[in-house]
């Protein structure tokens, strides 16, 4: 289990991998890998800013709460920031549990958290980019009842 808010690139297979090594207790390994999509009219990128630190703690917090409700063997975030081109790896989410539906549900659940509470500042070509209506609505579906 763990977090990494890095500039670099990943190896989406290691990292996939180094989470299941010597495990056999793992019978499904659920990721989701976003890609930075061109914008139309070439946008040429978008570019992530953070606050070191804090990201991070928002970031292990997220995990913890998908590792809290689904039994999970494994998990791991990572999140680049920086200027970043089109096709270019931006995050990744993994879960891994005895089953496939706790791996799903905690991969979507973390990548729902991460588009609208992880601390991040989003520039699109010359604009910032506020958080999106659609991302907030997806939110809504993780609400326990008190």
């Amino acid at each position: 289990m763990g977090v990494s808010v890095q500039a670099e690139d990943f190896d989406l297979g290691a990292e996939l991998a180094a989470l299941r090594a010597g495990r056999s207790d793992i019978g499904a390994l659920v990721s989701f890998s976003g890609l930075v999509r061109d914008m139309p009219g070439g946008g040429g990128g978008l570019t992530l800013e953070h606050y070191p630190g804090m990201t991070e703690k928002a970031l292990a917090a997220i995990e913890a709460e998908a590792c809290a409700r689904w039994d999970l063997q494994a998990s791991r975030i990572i999140h680049r920031y920086g200027a970043l081109a089109p096709g270019a790896q931006i995050v990744m989410v993994a879960a891994a549990s005895r089953h496939r539906h706790a791996a799903f549900e905690a991969t979507s659940y973390m990548m729902d958290y991460l588009k609208s509470r992880a601390p991040f500042w989003k520039k699109e070509g010359a604009s910032w980019v506020d958080a999106r209506e659609a991302d907030e609505a997806a939110l809504a579906r993780w609400t326990r009842e008190a």
